[in-house]
């Protein structure tokens, strides 16, 4: 199991919650591939795989066996879709992961989604940021326990 992510096209996702997940789902059955090749996606999320690798590297590239015998946990794995890029991460890099994958989806203004993160969240660049769109419903009983832990 691994720490994933995904960052995406902003045009190109739904902009509610359920029509979100049903693009998401659809896109992670895996059947529009080859995923390892940039030059099929958006030049803003070649540039987000480029700078990310410099960071958390490619674990299906040559230079991958050099990390293997450091710290194979700084290797990232990289599904290169059409509209989104999928990455996932060792859990023990999971915070810097996340924080470098932020920082980088603001800097090429696309969409980022913590595909780990039991809340769904999924975030759009809106001026030089990103700001949460939307996110899964918590509920009832969810609002309620939580309601009540704080007390």
């Amino acid at each position: 199991m691994s720490y994933d992510l995904m960052v995406f096209e902003p045009e190109a996702a739904p902009k509610n919650h359920d029509g979100f997940m049903e693009w998401y789902f659809a896109l992670t059955k895996w059947n529009d591939g080859p995923y390892d090749d940039p030059a099929r996606t958006s030049a803003r999320l070649r540039a987000w795989v480029k700078e990310m690798q410099r960071t958390f590297p490619d674990i299906n590239s040559p230079q991958a066996e050099i990390h293997l015998q450091d710290d194979e946990g700084v290797l990232g794995d990289y599904t290169i879709g059409r509209q989104f890029v999928y990455a996932g991460f060792a859990w023990s890099k999971a915070v810097a992961a996340a924080g470098e994958a932020e920082r980088l989806a603001k800097l090429h203004g696309v969409g980022f989604f913590e595909v780990s993160s039991d809340g769904e969240e999924v975030w759009l660049p809106v001026n030089e940021t990103l700001e949460l769109a939307h996110q899964k419903r918590r509920s009832f009983l969810e609002r309620l326990r939580r309601r009540f832990r704080r007390r």
